[in-house]
């Protein structure tokens, strides 16, 4: 006698159910809907293309993304009203995505929708954001604690299965680059193969190379996240955010095409990494009194120059926070924001909208401001404004693009700021670099050649001529000179550095500088002008921190001219 197998009887009735959905929505999406039909269990579902919809909303509207190719989305539907299609159109035009639609069935939908769990640490993305678990992106840094993790995990994804590869691979270069405070991450495709560095203190580092056809991959996950159009071929920038906890890091993304393909440059814009205090920035005892000293004044302008990338936002950031208290109102006009400061008001240059530095400053100035920061001074309008604005009573932050503190009054003078003027709203001009600190645990000291020798000693002449106070900068002017040189080691990922730190200068607007100012003095003569102000130049400021083993010889020459006179 047959034993009758209940457990068998129920999976045939599910398949004939499952197979009867199928007949039915293929002759409805046919007969009823003019909409195409797919069986997604017969399909592969690409992981990609669940970004483009959270997985809440999908399930909340009866779809899923299942397919992503170029900036085509393909969308399974279940019952396809004419409200949520409507609503699918507007979402995926403001993602640049061209949508086409199925209709599947709910086991269809319930497969795809399965597959959100496969994201790892991405759990879910909308458009400029991508949020990732706190605890996965811990656990992902404590196996990526030196450049070497990093590129051995991507190797790994790499070699290893095809299923959600580009989102682990974009996973592991985001968080191996917050984990080693990596600055910016560059992926640039070549010939036959894509290269991917880390901007580590200031300086790229190679991390590893992969196949082309993962950089096209990665190319299109990147645009996704950053609202970037798809089929563009010019210069493109973007932004998302990863959230972890109550942290939110911001990926500042830049795209410009070259011979292989388009260069793709992601910044890091992490807060901890800006929360630098005024006093940890490595300005000299003399000048941090001066400083501190002129921003606390009610009016006045104090000008930061550098090139790009020489720590002048941090440096103005930290004037804001030494100087913030809830009784002034402090306003800042920046192109663009990259971090937010508690308690200021920070508004960001649209110049499709017309918003630009002056109108910024105007906008402002209406808003009863006691302190204002204005990201740069670019054009003669922002310099006359600015320049007004110190006069009337307010205190004004900005920068410059000039080589040194000396360069100030002939760039102002250039952007047609009256010299008469000048001499009552300058208050501060400071010119900045960052050098890279030696790591502690490794650095040795280091044999001078005859030429490092003639050189350290021409730097402490000048500073003795100048009369500098030796002592009072804790270094020995007395040959042999010691210093210290960089070897590499676990604890600064083989480089021999750890963090970066300023060299600074300034020259202040005394009853000196403000007579020379009417002459439309040359940089030299400023700079003789102000030798009795007692500050150091930034040739002297990074020749003491090379003495006091902070940093080396090689760093501060690659940033200053030693043997400018």
């Amino acid at each position: 006698m047959p034993i009758f197998d209940d457990e068998k009887q129920n999976r045939q009735l599910e398949d004939l159910r499952m197979e009867e959905e199928e007949d039915l929505v293929k002759i409805l999406a046919q007969s009823k809907y003019n909409l195409p039909y797919i069986n997604l269990y017969q399909t592969v579902v690409d992981n990609e293309a669940l970004r483009a919809i959270p997985e809440k909303e999908g399930r909340e509207m009866n779809v899923a993304p299942f397919k992503l190719f170029g900036n085509n989305i393909f969308i399974a539907l279940r019952s396809p009203a004419p409200e949520i299609l409507a609503k699918l159109k507007e979402t995926m035009k403001r993602k640049n995505l061209e949508p086409a639609f199925y209709m599947v069935s709910s086991a269809s939908l319930e497969k795809v929708w399965d597959r959100y769990k496969e994201l790892s640490m991405a759990e879910s993305s909308t458009e400029g954001g991508l949020e990732i678990s706190g605890e996965a992106l811990r656990n992902t840094a404590q196996n990526m604690r030196t450049i070497e993790d990093i590129g051995r995990n991507i190797k790994e994804v790499v070699e290893g299965s095809k299923v959600h590869k580009v989102s682990r691979f974009l996973e592991i270069i985001l968080a191996g680059a917050i984990a080693i405070k990596a600055s910016d991450i560059h992926i640039e495709p070549e010939k036959d193969k894509c290269r991917l560095r880390l901007r580590l203190d200031g300086v790229l580092q190679d991390i590893a190379f992969f196949e082309l056809n993962i950089y096209h991959l990665i190319n299109s996950r990147i645009k996704l996240l950053s609202g970037m159009k798809f089929t563009s071929k010019i210069a493109q920038d973007g932004r998302f955010n990863i959230s972890e906890g109550e942290e939110e890091i911001s990926i500042r993304s830049s795209l410009i095409p070259g011979t292989y393909g388009e260069a793709i440059v992601m910044r890091i814009l992490d807060p901890k990494s800006i929360q630098v205090r005024i006093e940890d920035l490595g300005i000299e005892p003399h000048l941090f009194s001066i400083i501190e000293s002129e921003i606390k004044k009610p009016n006045g302008m104090i000008l930061v120059t550098g090139p790009t990338g020489s720590g002048k936002t941090t440096t103005l950031y930290a004037f804001l926070r030494k100087i913030y208290n809830p009784e002034i109102n402090i306003v800042t006009i920046e192109d663009p924001v990259e971090y937010h400061l508690e308690g200021i008001t920070q508004t960001q240059v649209n110049h499709k909208k017309g918003y630009s530095f002056p109108e910024g400053l105007r906008s402002a100035l209406r808003q009863d401001p006691d302190v204002i920061m204005v990201g740069e001074i670019r054009d003669a309008e922002t310099a006359e404004i600015t320049v007004q604005s110190s006069l009337t009573g307010h205190m004004v932050f900005s920068t410059l693009h000039t080589n040194n503190a000396a360069g100030v009054i002939p760039r102002l003078i250039d952007l047609k700021v009256n010299p008469k003027i000048m001499t009552s709203a300058l208050s501060l001009s400071m010119a900045q670099r960052l050098v890279r600190k030696l790591c502690l645990s490794c650095r040795k000291e280091k044999i001078l050649t005859a030429e490092e020798n003639k050189t350290i000693k021409l730097v402490l002449e000048s500073m003795k001529t100048e009369k500098k106070d030796f002592a009072k900068h804790d270094i020995n002017p007395v040959e042999p000179f010691k210093i210290f040189t960089p070897v590499g080691c676990d604890k600064c990922h083989q480089t021999g550095y750890n963090g970066r730190i300023g060299i600074f200068e300034a020259i202040k607007t005394d009853e000196v500088i403000e007579k020379i100012m009417l002459e439309n003095p040359s940089e030299r003569e400023i700079k003789k002008a102000a030798r009795d102000q007692g500050i150091l130049s930034m040739r002297q400021d990074g020749l003491v921190k090379v003495m006091r083993g902070i940093t080396s010889l090689e760093e501060v020459s690659s940033v200053v001219d030693l043997l400018e006179e």
